[in-house]
This record gives C-alpha cells, sequence and structure tokens, in this order.
C-alpha cells in the first residue's frame, strides 16, 4: 500500500501544481505558482526545509525511504516477483556473470516473451513519470496520443524512448544491484545514520529457537543476513525478513526474532535506562535540525505571502528608421497557470500627453504580455518623470517609475 501510495504522489505532485519545472520559461513551479529566481524567500524556505526534513528522517527512521518509498525499490521488488512467477520461486538474475537460474518447467519461449512484454510495459508506463515533472497532465496527454501541441519539445519522442529504455535495462538486469553498489543517495544517509537510527534486531537471545533456519535470509532481496546488521550496510528496511520470521513463528504461536528498533538494547537490567539515553540522544541530534526547518518553514510562509503573482517592466520601444523614439513598451508578466486581467494606467502626465495602445490586457496562463506607450510630440522640452501603474483584481499593484527627456 506504502508503494502504490508513492507512486501515485509521484505523479500527483506535479500532475497537481505542488511542484515542477517549466521548461518554456526556466522556473520552477510551487503550488501552481511561477517561482523565478527573484522569489528568493520562497525558494530558500523551500530547500532548507527539505534537507533539514530529510536529514531527521534519516536520522530517526534510516534507510525506511529505499525499503517503503524509492520508485527504484518498488520496481525492482515488481520485477523479481515476476521473475519468480514466470521462470520460477528460485529464478534470479545476476550481474555477477552468473548464468540466470530458470525452472526447467517454466523455461519456455511463452514465459519468456510474457515476461519481456510484462517489462517493457511498465518500461513505458513509468517512462511517462519524468514528463509530469515539466509538463502540465493535458500536455502530457497530447504526447501520449500522439496530438499536435505546440507546448511539447519535437525531440521529446527520444527522449521518453531513453527513460524507458533506462528503466528496462534496470527492471530486466540491475535491480537491487544498484542499492547494494551504485546509490549515491544512500551515502548521503550513511552521513546520518547511527546506532540510535530505526533498524532491523535480532534477539540473539533466542538463537536456539532459529534452528538453522535461513527463511529470514531467503526472503531478503537484498542478499544479506538480517541478524547481522550493521550500522553501515545494505539493509532498506522494508521489513519483509520480520514478515517471514513472524509467519515462521506464529505456527508455535510464539512472537519472531526480528523486529524494528530504535536505539540498541543490551541486557534486560539497563534495557529502560539504555534505550531511553539512546532516544535522549537522538532527540539532541534531531532538535538543531529542528531549527533549522522551522527557520525554512518561516522563509517558505514568507516568501508564499510576499509572492508577486505579475511581473512589470518598461522600457524604451525599439522603432526603425525613426530620428526620436517617443514609444515605450510596457512589459507584463503573468506568474500564474490561469489567464488574469491586467489594468495599465500613467499617473504623472495628461491625458492629452500620452496614448495608450490598450488599457485593459488579458494575459493567458503563464503569459507574457505587452502594452505601447506613446508619448506627444507636444511635450515641452526638459525632463518628465511619470510612472506607470499596473493592478489587478485580488489587490494587487505594481509601479515601474519613467524618467523621459523630451527634445522638443
Amino acid at each position: 500500500m506504502a508503494q502504490a501510495l508513492s507512486v501515485l504522489l509521484a505523479v500527483l505532485v506535479p500532475a497537481t501544481g505542488l511542484f515542477r519545472i517549466d521548461p518554456s520559461a526556466g522556473a520552477l513551479v510551487v503550488l501552481d505558482r511561477q517561482i523565478w529566481f527573484s522569489d528568493f524567500f520562497l525558494i530558500a524556505g523551500l530547500w532548507i526545509l527539505l534537507v533539514s526534513a530529510l536529514v531527521m528522517l534519516y536520522s530517526t527512521a534510516g534507510t525506511v525511504f529505499c525499503g517503503w518509498v524509492c520508485p527504484q525499490n518498488i520496481l525492482a521488488e515488481w520485477a523479481n516477483h515476476m521473475t519468480h512467477k514466470l521462470l520460477g520461486k528460485r529464478a534470479e538474475v545476476s550481474l555477477e556473470g552468473d548464468a540466470p537460474v530458470v525452472a526447467a518447467a517454466k523455461n519456455k519461449a511463452l514465459n519468456w516473451t510474457l515476461l519481456a512484454l510484462a517489462f517493457l510495459g511498465v518500461s513505458m508506463l513509468f517512462g511517462l513519470v519524468p514528463l509530469f515533472y515539466f509538463y502540465p497532465p493535458d500536455t502530457v496527454w497530447s504526447f501520449m496520443i500522439w496530438r499536435a501541441d505546440p507546448k511539447l519539445a519535437g525531440s521529446l519522442h527520444w527522449i521518453y524512448a531513453v527513460f524507458v529504455l533506462i528503466i528496462l535495462i534496470d527492471v530486466a538486469v540491475i535491480r537491487h544491484f544498484w542499492c547494494r553498489f551504485a546509490c549515491i543517495y544512500r551515502v548521503w544517509q550513511h552521513s546520518f545514520r547511527t546506532r540510535e537510527t530505526l533498524h532491523v534486531k535480532y534477539d540473539a537471545s533466542r538463537a536456539g529457537d532459529c534452528e538453522k533456519c535461513n527463511y529470514c535470509v531467503s526472503s531478503c532481496f537484498i542478499d544479506i543476513d538480517p541478524r547481522k546488521t550493521a550500522i553501515y550496510d545494505s539493509c532498506i528496511n522494508c521489513g519483509e525478513c520480520i514478515d517471514a520470521c513472524n509467519r515462521l513463528h506464529a505456527k508455535k504461536q510464539v512472537a519472531g526474532l526480528l523486529r524494528f528498533e530504535v536505539g540498541e538494547r543490551k541486557e534486560q537490567k539497563v534495557s529502560r535506562i539504555y534505550f531511553r539515553n539512546n532516544m535522549a540522544s537522538l532527540n539532541s541530534r534531531s532538535s538543531w535540525m529542528g531549527v533549522i526547518a522551522a527557520l525554512g518553514a518561516s522563509l517558505f510562509l514568507w516568501g508564499l505571502w510576499s509572492w508577486e503573482p505579475f511581473h512589470l517592466a518598461a522600457y524604451r520601444a525599439e522603432v526603425q528608421a525613426a530620428d526620436t523614439n517617443l514609444d515605450y513598451r510596457i512589459a507584463l508578466t503573468n506568474k500564474r497557470y490561469r489567464p488574469e486581467t491586467v489594468a495599465v494606467a500613467i499617473q504623472g502626465l495628461t491625458p492629452a500627453d500620452y496614448h495608450l495602445s490598450q488599457s485593459s490586457v488579458t494575459i493567458g496562463a503563464a503569459g507574457r504580455a505587452s502594452v505601447i506607450l506613446s508619448l506627444s510630440n507636444h511635450l515641452s522640452h526638459g525632463m518628465h518623470s511619470f510612472t506607470v501603474v499596473a493592478s489587478a483584481p485580488g489587490g494587487w499593484q505594481s509601479s515601474f517609475p519613467i524618467q523621459h527627456f523630451s527634445e522638443h
């Protein structure tokens, strides 16, 4: 369930505008708002909040993200399930040079074909997920049905093919090999993992109950012995070994020998004191990250409150073959992903001194529009100061001061 929800969130986060990238504008999109680098507080607060939240997650829950949320592990577990279903319970794909292990009764062309089609279908489906982080859902749908859309890049089908190829190689061959030997993300996790971090604990006092049973070892798709886990190992806290041990001992109506634990319990006499000390150490390490997280949240909220939904600028319009240039271009940018209407006015000049091409302009979703301001050639000689004022429903207003020197 947790893995299904994580895949659903991976699509919903960009599809709902919670977070994605707008390549056409070269900007981030947060809460369906176009975020520029000038929106410093919002960007800084967002990244500080995310980083501090991840550090606290590493310190307390360890590698639980890998076992329950990571898309790589979700795909690898699914690929293992399909391999065992179609090629045998002990079927295995290895990158260590060994030939694939396949059950003789299932080593048929039909089974291999079904497995290949399943891998290709899932690769094509998951290859669409990255597109949601760069395009809105309606544009992704246009891509899927081969409908012409001006928002789509001409080379997007080739980019999608690369995504599909990478995922196909991953589910067919790489799988958990990446987690054990190549995941850079785990290096970052190891920087914050200690003995107090959530981990699998083996009850050595009941070692006799194992009776040379390796059921927990065989259930581990990372190929480690859960009874001998260390601080820095390949364990991803998925809990498969704990469930396997509990299922086995449930027949005897006793608890399994494996469990999740925060901190380490030594002798029974001091277990409560030691556990309490572990938790105190964990809280002290997490408290300073909590302060940083609060700072990030404050900056993020301030950034949202002070965020400007529009951008106003004015500059001299380039007019060819003109001795004097009396025109200004008023550039308006809509940072919202819905059409908006903006009113434009001039303060500091009389109506006879200027002409606006439009006093009100409707700007498309995340679009741009221009209004031409033409000054009268009858302005008196000298410096004229005036202000371009733009306003929109909802209370937004911005101004842009201009100094114009008239030679007449």
